[in-house]
């Protein structure tokens, strides 16, 4: 593990591959999983402010459960989600021409609209976030889906890290991601002598 300020890194984050393949598993991550997307405290807001902009690209069914209960939920942890649709599709899903899953906040996001890109656990996926009182865990999720985004990023030759740098730098700060490059760098030299 490597510590950063208050983050304790999982390696895997720094040795694993990985880049997203839309093509082959067309946004499944949207959609499978027990409940919807983790929520941080302010984006419930964000998200209620957003609405207005994204609502004509949501599903008709998703408009119905936000109507009736709202755009977010507790989970069975008692954490904040977003809404989901028949136990499957985020609320803010939609399906584009070639049938992939995506975003309607972050195509809000991408149109000029908004400045919020969407939920920050989203736009680091498939980094999870554990708070804990003295530091925050980031640790690379496994999941069956993404077998395609670890053969596409051991191809390519982009660790985990690498491929999120955008929203790590959103989260964490520049200096806190140069950091972590820098040491993954050394860490990478030791590796090979």
């Amino acid at each position: 593990m490597i510590q950063i300020d208050d983050t304790i890194i999982a390696l895997d984050v720094i040795e694993e591959n990985f880049i997203c393949d839309l093509s082959v598993c067309k946004g499944e991550c949207c959609v499978e999983g027990d409940s919807g997307a983790p929520l941080e405290n302010d984006e419930v807001e964000k998200i209620k402010e957003v609405l207005p902009l994204i609502w004509n690209d949501l599903s008709e069914k998703a408009k119905k459960v936000i109507e009736k209960e709202g755009v977010a939920y507790k989970d069975y942890d008692d954490e904040m989600v977003t809404s989901i649709v028949d136990d499957k599709d985020c609320v803010f899903t939609y399906y584009d021409e070639k049938g992939v899953c995506k975003c309607a906040i972050e195509k809000a996001y991408r149109e000029g609209k908004t400045d919020f890109y969407k939920p920050i656990s989203c736009h680091l996926y498939p980094i999870r976030l554990q708070k804990y009182r003295e530091f925050t865990a980031v640790n690379y999720h496994r999941w069956k889906i993404c077998k395609a985004a670890v053969a596409f990023g051991n191809k390519e030759g982009v660790k985990v890290y690498q491929f999120l740098k955008e929203p790590l730098i959103r989260r964490f700060g520049e200096a806190w991601y140069d950091e972590l490059d820098l040491v993954a760098k050394e860490y990478g030299k030791s590796k090979t002598k």
